[in-house]
């Protein structure tokens, strides 16, 4: 092999769709020296379906410029699963307009155009898009001084490149402002894409810029996994929270009150309160203590934490408080600025500081289940997952730098074992650390690579899968993120451990150590279920609705056969009840086989029925989720395996699971 060699020449194969190139993607058609660290990514690899998913989103641009050439391009960057683009025009898109839509990128995918990678200045840039205003708003942008979602694939730090979609005669068809790598051509593309839905977007995320068009899609290597997809997509919307929780009547968000504010009806009352009092419970056996702080605070707090200048985008608008007039209305004290808080680190921070500190006072662990407040673009809400009030079951660890390695370990054991309580047990690991632009983080070189190694030998040794993700740490420390994957195979990020010595530096904390001296703390934020409303919603689509017993808003309802019986069964629904069961009798005047389907449907795990039959014996029949049934079962012996499953975390669906 002669070099310089390009990648088609190294890598024949046409699964192999990019190549890294010293640790950077780059297009499969680069040159590379013989001195080059080669890599092939294969299409089927996380780049490769990134790149394959930008692609698409290019093909989709071009289509739509096609049939409209006066749309404006937004932003077209891969996302989990897809990609989407944002496109500036004057009616939103139709249904029909998608179905064109579709047509026109099948023709583009079969043309099989080249794309084609060309390094330009900014003047160069300016003028062959100056027909489109948002790139040219993104070329001011170059060197990633945007944070806006997407706004990477187009600009960032390095030189700028356009990249043209050449046909089979060499001509240059349609460009776009981009980083690439993409695809040799769009034939490679394929059949494995589909458009999915339509929303309307805010240009860079704000809602004092354009509200654009936006189209998702997604992209997969074959047809069949396309199909996989929609599979699971079919899947999810049969499992989707806000669909469940209205059917099973657990929560909603009235627009009296507000967008993304909930409100939770009894039944959800009931799981929620479970949820917390077990929490509550394993918190206070492994050494926390609980506290309860404001949901409102002077607005000194969060400058002195800084949530007013790296935060304040996030934050509800002041209320001023405390003004006061005289009888003319000339105001004769001025009010103060008081903010609905976002977080509840700095409230912690100031019961740590309301007395002196000793070594033998850490490590410090307080808890709280604080509602927090964040003012979330209304594009963004969804459900109980991206909410504007939220509860944090959050938890601040206080500890000395000794302290560290061990107590990371003790939380992460902690959180799992918690995880694991409510039925989830597949598990990673995610460790966000520091790169190499020193000018991002604070800190010493000696605290970021003690407290970086601390997190890494706790993540190592929890057997876990691990992955490290360089340049991802807050500014002032590493992270570990705990991944969970539900019943059908999504990935949601659960709790977070976090290292902070800035927040203890900013409200010069302090503890005495055993040599006299006064020493600063790291403090360790630690939220296990991300937000309680959050979790929640993730248990309900974990499990559709159809709860473990102990979770379960009705755990039992009693169904007489016949009128007749329902006093016998009732005895027993009581005799339930008084040993803490959640246990209902079903007195409407429906037939049986009614009031069957309807608590079948209402997810509820353990039906007793009784008749003469049982009666007579002193016995009632279960009737499980599954719909199958085990008859003849002793009062007592009921009773006891109902409390078995419950003090078990069981999930009973089927007779087998309460044997």
């Amino acid at each position: 092999m002669s070099y310089p060699a390009d990648g088609f020449t190294l890598f024949p194969d046409r699964s192999v769709v990019a190549l890294r190139v010293n640790g950077d993607l780059k297009d499969l058609a680069t040159i590379v020296q013989e001195t080059d660290a080669v890599e092939p990514v294969t299409i089927d690899s996380p780049d490769g379906l990134d790149i394959l998913r930008h692609s698409t989103a290019h093909v989709l641009a071009q289509a739509v410029q096609r049939i409209n050439p006066q749309a404006d391009l937004g932003i077209g960057p891969p996302i989990t699963d897809g990609f989407y683009y944002d496109f500036g025009v004057e009616h939103p898109f139709t249904p029909e307009d998608v179905k064109a839509i579709e047509k026109e990128m099948q023709r583009i995918v079969r043309e099989g155009q080249r794309f084609v990678r060309r390094v330009v200045t900014d003047e160069e840039a300016r003028a062959e898009l100056a027909a489109e205003p948002f790139k040219l708003e993104l070329i001011g942008l170059k060197g990633g001084a945007d944070k806006t979602e997407g706004a990477a694939v187009e600009v960032g730090a390095g030189e700028l490149t356009i990249y043209d979609n050449v046909d089979r005669d060499g001509q240059t068809v349609w460009k776009d402002l981009c980083r690439g790598p993409h695809l040799p051509n769009t034939r490679m593309i394929g059949n494995g894409w589909s458009l999915q839905r339509i929303a309307g977007a805010y240009w860079r995320g704000s809602e004092k810029n354009p509200q654009l068009q936006r189209i998702y899609g997604t992209a997969w290597p074959t047809k069949d996994e396309l199909r996989a997809y929609q599979s699971r997509l079919e899947e999810a919307a049969k499992r989707d929270h806000r669909k469940l929780g209205k059917e099973l009547d657990l929560f909603s968000f009235p627009d009296e009150i507000g967008s993304g504010l909930s409100v939770w009806h009894p039944r959800g009352g009931i799981v929620r309160g479970e949820m917390e009092q077990h929490a509550r419970r394993r918190h206070v056996e492994g050494g926390y203590t609980y506290v309860y702080t404001p949901h409102i605070s002077k607005e000194d707090l969060f400058l002195t934490s800084n949530h007013l200048v790296t935060y304040k985008e996030g934050m509800f608008p002041p209320i001023v408080m405390d003004e006061e007039r005289d009888e003319q209305g000339e105001i004769v004290k001025h009010g103060q600025d008081y903010y609905l808080k976002p977080m509840n680190c700095p409230m912690h921070i100031l019961i740590y500081k309301e007395r002196a500190r000793s070594y033998r006072d850490l490590p410090m662990r307080l808890a709280e289940n604080g509602t927090v407040y964040r003012n979330e673009l209304s594009g963004a809400l969804h459900g109980l997952t991206r909410v504007r009030g939220f509860t944090q079951d959050d938890s601040h660890l206080f500890v000395t730098p000794e302290q560290l390695e061990a107590e990371t370990t003790r939380v992460l054991e902690f959180v799992i074992s918690m995880l694991r309580d409510f039925g989830l047990d597949e598990f990673e690991l995610e460790l966000s650390m520091r790169d190499d632009e020193k000018d991002k983080w604070i800190g010493s070189d000696e605290f970021w690579d003690y407290s970086t190694n601390a997190l890494r030998n706790v993540a190592l040794a929890s057997g876990l899968k691990l992955t490290e993700v360089p340049g991802e740490a807050a500014f002032y420390g590493p992270k570990i993120d705990l991944k969970t994957r539900d019943a059908i195979g999504r990935v949601w990020q659960l709790s977070t451990v976090q290292v902070d010595p800035n927040l203890p530096e900013r409200f010069e904390l302090e503890y005495t150590d055993r040599d006299g001296q006064k020493k600063r703390p790291i403090m360790i934020h630690r939220a296990l279920f991300g937000s309680i409303e959050r979790f929640f919603a993730i248990l309900l689509e974990h499990y559709a609705g159809a709860f473990p017993v102990w979770l379960s808003p009705v755990q039992v309802v009693g169904i007489p056969v016949a009128e007749e019986f329902a006093d016998y069964l009732g005895e027993v629904i009581s005799t339930l009840r008084s040993v803490g069961v959640r246990a209902e009798l079903d007195h409407s005047d429906d037939r049986m086989q009614k009031k069957i389907r309807t608590h079948t449907t209402q997810k509820v795990p353990l039906q007793l029925i009784a008749g003469e039959q049982d009666r007579s014996a002193g016995t009632v029949s279960f009737r499980f989720r599954d719909g199958s049934q085990e008859n003849g079962v002793p009062i007592d012996d009921a009773v006891r395996r109902i409390r078995e499953a419950i003090a078990s975390h069981a999930l009973v669906n089927t007779a087998e699971d309460l044997a």
